[in-house]
């Protein structure tokens, strides 16, 4: 059976590369990790059939984990009451301890339910089960599997059945779960990270998404330079990239609604029209973007070494470039900071 991972860039297509992949004859899972990427899927699935076709099952990765993997499997032997999504205590037990996984009301852990199905010897089973309710398995924002969450995903995808992981490496900017040391440096590095599904039988697709429609070939080459991030620009469009360092210009950006300010941290104390870097992934309706950078940032920036950025934070700012269709604003943070609301 077909197993691939398909690298993408941003913008470039992914969600409808797994939507031209669905028909009305095929039995097809798709997980996906947050509720604003369930709800954009789940729409475009709608726009394609008219419906949710009964042979397709849209899902947040949670849900699968417990509804499809753990209940009907080990519910009734091991009687816990759902899924607690706090950090575990920092107490020691065995690995076949029930009381490592779930807390004292009988909720289990959600960083650390995928390795309980795996101590448990339940991945042969949810195996199973995939091969016999479905056909093809989509994962969406793969890049946001961490921790034993990572582990179960390439366990799973040995079942006989379709596999096609999608994501982009550099927009990771949120986990699944985390668990001690499991997995802690996943994406520190590309080339490993590309190993690891190698190394499961899954091969790696770097070609089919490099490219983005929403970007002009300005901002994805500021972004292959500047960022050391590859991404090519499927159309000639002009845009510029402008570097604002005059106050009464920050004043003007500052005050036009139609120009989103993209912030690291605490967009809302500004009183503009506003988001966080990390935040804004997934939203597709920005025109011109401008990018304000803290003083740190902003000195990376003017040396040009942004690419040296700890990975988060360049991934942050991957993300809030990406949001760009026109121009892209790079600013201070400082030449706002007269509008800055104090608590």
């Amino acid at each position: 059976m077909d197993k691939s991972v398909i690298f993408s860039v941003a913008g470039s297509g992914k969600t409808s590369l797994i939507i031209e992949g669905l028909s009305l004859d095929q039995r097809a899972l798709i997980i996906t990790y947050t509720e604003n990427n369930h709800l954009h899927l789940r729409n475009r699935i709608i726009q394609k059939f008219g419906m949710i076709p009964p042979s397709i099952t849209l899902t947040t990765y949670f849900s699968f984990l417990h509804g499809f993997c753990y209940r009907p499997l080990m519910q009734l032997k091991l009687g816990t009451r759902g899924i607690n999504f706090r950090r575990p205590p920092n107490r020691q037990f065995r690995l076949d301890d029930l009381n490592r996984y779930r807390d004292g009301g009988g909720r289990l852990y959600h960083c650390r339910l995928a390795k309980l199905l795996q101590v448990m010897g339940a991945i042969p089973d949810v195996r199973a089960r995939l091969e016999r309710f479905y056909d093809y398995l989509y994962v969406d924002e793969v890049q946001d599997f961490a921790g034993h969450d990572f582990n179960l995903l390439l366990e799973v995808s040995q079942a006989n059945i379709g596999i096609r992981f999608v994501g982009d490496f550099y927009q990771h900017t949120f986990d699944t779960s985390r668990d001690g040391a499991i997995n802690k440096n996943l994406h520190d590095d590309v080339v490993r990270y590309e190993k690891r599904f190698r190394d499961a039988g899954i091969t790696v697709d770097k070609e089919t998404l490099s490219r983005s429609w929403r970007c002009t070939k300005m901002v994805c080459d500021f972004i292959s330079a500047k960022l050391q991030i590859p991404m090519g620009a499927h159309e000639e469009r002009v845009s510029q990239i402008i570097t604002v360092d005059d106050r009464a210009q920050a004043n003007m950006l500052h005050a036009d609604p139609t120009i989103v300010k993209l912030f690291l941290s605490e967009h809302y104390h500004y009183g503009c029209y506003s988001e966080n870097w990390g935040a804004s992934k997934g939203m597709d309706h920005f025109n011109d973007v401008c990018v304000v950078m803290g003083p740190g940032i902003w000195k990376d920036y003017l040396a040009e070494r942004l690419h040296q950025a700890n990975p988060q934070t360049r991934n942050k700012m991957y993300v809030a470039c990406t949001r760009a269709r026109g121009d892209l604003y790079f600013m201070p943070e400082k030449l706002l900071r007269a509008f800055k609301q104090r608590k």
